[in-house]
């Protein structure tokens, strides 16, 4: 099974990889824009840079956040719209669960607490234990919080992900742990939470978006009445 993977959890990864059903993955092509806020202009040059002529993908994996609106948005919009285009299944997997991966790759026996960077001096966590080889069990979160009361969470954990190296007094990074997602990985999740379904678990493949915040607009109030 090739699956073809979009996070814009942050800036905009994409990756192509080729996830037999037991075994290891294979990343074919793989590219990349760190700008946070140019998602709707960088993300469709991306897809065809790896999309090249004669790929395919029996699956589409992308990230469901925690992240800012408008460039999570533009993510799950463009992974339905090629999923409806090449008529493949569209999985979603939080992004967070990505980082928290990549961190149990390094240190599987550890628990982990993922922060990544929520602007107005917040971020989003979650902790994480390993669910076998490429999996992870949530523990905690998601939640949007300040990086104090996230290091309360963070308590005998080690800690990965951008959250911590932008507020290092309160989320002290554990080194050689992963600030940036690998879109690669979210292949390995979809993989593992698939065959869990099979076997009759029940999983988080769902394309809902995790904002954890209310969007800045808001419905204006009702005119005041004027008067003669």
């Amino acid at each position: 099974m090739r699956i073809l993977c979009i996070d814009t959890s942050s800036g905009s990864a994409v990756a192509l990889v080729d996830a037999p059903a037991t075994g290891p993955t294979t990343l074919l092509r793989a590219a990349h824009s760190a700008d946070p806020r140019r998602h709707a202009e960088t993300l469709g040059p991306l897809v065809q840079d790896v999309m090249t002529a004669g790929s395919h993908a029996d699956a589409i994996a992308v990230g469901t956040g925690p992240a800012p609106f408008t460039g999570l948005r533009v993510g799950l919009v463009t992974a339905a719209a090629l999923g409806r285009a090449r008529a493949v299944p569209v999985h979603g997997v939080s992004s967070l669960d990505v980082l928290a991966r990549q961190a149990l790759d390094a240190r599987p026996d550890a628990e982990v607490l993922v922060a990544t960077d929520a602007r107005r001096r917040e971020v989003y966590w979650a902790r994480y234990r390993a669910l076998g080889a490429d999996d992870v069990e949530r523990l905690a979160g998601p939640e949007v919080a300040r990086a104090a009361v996230a290091a309360e969470a963070a308590a005998g954990a080690l800690v990965a992900g951008a959250g911590a190296a932008l507020y290092p007094a309160d989320l002290p990074a554990t080194a050689g742990l992963p600030a940036v997602l690998d879109p690669a990985v979210l292949a390995r999740l979809v993989r593992a939470r698939l065959a869990r379904r099979e076997h009759g678990a029940e999983v988080e493949l769902g394309t809902e978006p995790r904002y954890l915040r209310r969007p800045d607009v808001h419905v204006a109030a009702a005119p005041k009445r004027a008067t003669a």
